[in-house]
């Protein structure tokens, strides 16, 4: 996925915005005012940061090493995801859909 197919894809969620709250290297995707995704735009590979139930957090971390505590963010609650070529897209769907689902 590029950084197109993740906006794209954020975007074509229900009442979803975004914005650069944080400056221009990190956009921000956010579902009734909360985050759900963030993406940043001077990182290669690509990175971004969802959401996560703690214990799937946890499991993902173990499982794919493209997974890691999320950067910048409670650790228990979010995970960066390295899009490294390990991970399919159906799998970084997934990611982001379950980071949308837990604040829709």
């Amino acid at each position: 996925m590029t950084e197109e197919h993740i906006r794209d894809y954020c975007l074509a969620k229900p009442d979803t915005e975004e914005g650069l709250p944080f400056g221009p290297e990190v956009l921000v995707f956010k579902v009734k005012n909360k985050i759900f995704l963030l993406l940043r735009l001077d990182q290669h590979p690509i990175t971004f940061n969802v959401k996560c139930d703690p214990e799937k957090a946890i499991e993902q971390r173990e499982r794919y090493p493209a997974i890691q505590p999320g950067y910048h963010m409670n650790k228990k609650h979010w995970n960066t995801i390295t899009v490294d070529g390990s991970l399919t897209t159906r799998q970084l769907q997934s990611f982001i859909d379950d980071s949308y689902a837990l604040l829709a």
